[in-house]
């Protein structure tokens, strides 16, 4: 497997949205979206895409989103879209998270909100299960 960040941003527009931010940073919520298209014969590029933003209706708001991108090969015998579909939303996924997680954290962090955490870890066994069982 390959991968890489493909894009990365993070956007504080002022002083005052950085002091409301930093006050407020507790509700913000993180977003994980899943992509994946076949580039050839047993190739697929997989995008996760982590967004971590406050659904609140301030107007002071930043905004912190990261894609990263997993090239993977699957074996020549892996034909069954389910067996697919459960390497790129379930397998993959937990074996990349580690390091996308750390790197919007450090993201974050040189934002200047160094103590942001992500207590809840993402079980994505089990939300495959939920949803495909």
């Amino acid at each position: 497997m390959s991968k890489f960040i493909k894009d990365i941003s993070g956007e504080t527009p002022n002083f005052e949205t950085y002091l409301y931010v930093k006050d407020f940073i507790s509700r913000y919520q993180l977003n994980i979206e899943i992509i994946s298209k076949a580039l050839k014969a047993q190739v697929i590029e997989v995008d996760t895409i982590l967004k971590f933003h406050d659904n609140n209706e301030s107007k002071k708001k930043s905004h912190f989103e990261m894609t990263y991108t997993s090239i993977i090969k699957l074996d020549e015998k892996v034909k069954d879209k389910n067996i697919v579909q459960k390497i790129v939303l379930c397998d993959v996924q937990k074996e990349v998270f580690p390091e996308i997680e750390k790197a919007l954290l450090s993201l974050l962090h040189i934002s200047g909100y160094p103590n942001v955490k992500f207590l809840k870890k993402v079980d994505f066994e089990d939300l495959y299960n939920k949803k495909f069982n």
